[in-house]
């Protein structure tokens, strides 16, 4: 999926002229009857109904169909996981973290870094946004009320098993979890991998007027098994009420317990140096870390930004992208071997090579001559992140 602030400049003008636009002719764009129940009195009841859902409405992309559901439905990772320590198997987790994924991809996203967490004593759940996991023509479905709704749920079911709740989010979903948070104090923590509060378009203030002129912004071919190609109006109209959402929230009165935020400066979704200064001005506590992607240090004086080098040469990396943080070197899908290689990033006029080897790794849009950059989907400093998360949430 390109950017959003780049789709816009070029769509926008053209919806002015139509009062109608039509989807593309393809099942994946069509919509399913409604949305998936998630108001389920149970964790496992919602695992269970949302694979069932999934199972019956996706629209598949492989042949492979229980590898496409298991990367799409919720899940939880216990410490007595059989991967965990088997001193921790006996303990029953007192601290539990809830993560929301971004707009169009899927609980997924947070499967190394649950894993990593539940090693460390948590119970660790990922859950499932409405109109996700099935096809990106049911993004049209929900209401942001859904959304809010899903995650006040599930919040409240992971408070009846843990003394100590935290919440995690990825882009969208990060906005939707600080906005809760920043409402509810019994709340003890936040985790936000590249935050969609400061978005990099200007013009995103008009998604909701052209939700009703044009019908999709993007719609690309659909390959990625974990995260939608294609976007709806509609979706974007629901991201834009995140953003005023979260604005609200944080206006009202700044976040004051401990929070982790990751970003790359290379970001080209986000306004890498308005989210830097929202950190600065809006989230107070000491503990509270920003983990910045950067060639060079982050312009800030203040002394809880931890600066990490994005210019890694010796690795075939030039910058972060809007998704690195999140995955482990070694995520099947993602990772540096991973299966699957975003290669569309925005330099179709450059020629690809055909040993994957050759390829270089950057933000969506970055050029240099004599290279082509696929988009970096892991994060070299993991495993330094885990610390992190673990020096914040201490």
């Amino acid at each position: 999926m390109r950017p959003l602030r780049t789709i816009l400049l070029a769509l926008i003008p053209a919806s002015l002229l139509a009062a109608c636009a039509f989807p593309p002719e393809n099942a994946l764009y069509d919509q399913s009857p409604d949305i998936p129940p998630y108001m389920q009195d149970n964790f496992d009841d919602y695992v269970s109904e949302t694979r069932d859902w999934i199972a019956t409405h996706r629209v598949f992309l492989t042949d492979d169909h229980e590898m496409e559901i298991a990367r799409n439905i919720p899940f939880e990772v216990r410490p007595d996981t059989p991967d965990t320590p088997d001193t921790m198997a006996a303990d029953q987790p007192s601290r539990g973290v809830l993560f929301v994924h971004g707009l169009g991809s899927s609980p997924w996203y947070f499967h190394d870094i649950a894993v990593a967490m539940a090693k460390d004593g948590w119970l660790a759940r990922s859950i499932l946004l409405p109109g996700h996991g099935t096809r990106p023509g049911d993004l049209s479905l929900p209401d942001y009320d859904d959304w809010t709704g899903s995650v006040a749920h599930q919040v409240a079911l992971l408070e009846r098993e843990v003394d100590e709740v935290w919440l995690g989010g990825f882009s969208t979903g990060g906005n939707l979890v600080t906005s809760y948070a920043a409402r509810n104090p019994d709340i003890d923590g936040l985790l936000l991998f590249s935050p969609g509060i400061e978005p990099g378009s200007d013009l995103l203030f008009l998604t909701p007027l052209v939700q009703y002129l044009w019908d999709w912004v993007d719609a690309d071919l659909e390959d990625n098994v974990i995260n939608y190609q294609s976007l709806s109006t509609k979706a974007s109209a629901l991201y834009y009420r995140s953003v005023t959402d979260v604005d609200d929230a944080l206006d009202a009165k700044p976040f004051d317990r401990p929070a982790l935020v990751t970003m790359s400066a290379d970001d080209s979704v986000l306004d890498p140096i308005a989210m830097l200064r929202r950190f600065e001005t809006h989230f107070t506590n000491p503990a509270s870390r920003l983990v910045w992607y950067d060639e060079v240090n982050a312009p800030s004086d203040d002394s809880r930004i931890e600066n990490l080098n994005s210019n890694l040469p010796d690795q075939q990396i030039s910058s972060f992208s809007h998704l690195s943080a999140l995955f482990s070197p070694d995520n099947p899908y993602y990772g540096a071997k991973g299966s699957f290689v975003f290669i569309e990033n925005g330099q179709e006029d450059i020629e690809r090579p055909a040993d994957r080897a050759l390829l270089w790794r950057s933000a969506w849009g970055y050029m240099e001559p004599g290279k082509y950059h696929a988009r970096l989907t892991w994060n070299p400093y993991f495993d330094a992140l885990i610390d992190t998360i673990g020096d914040v949430t201490n």
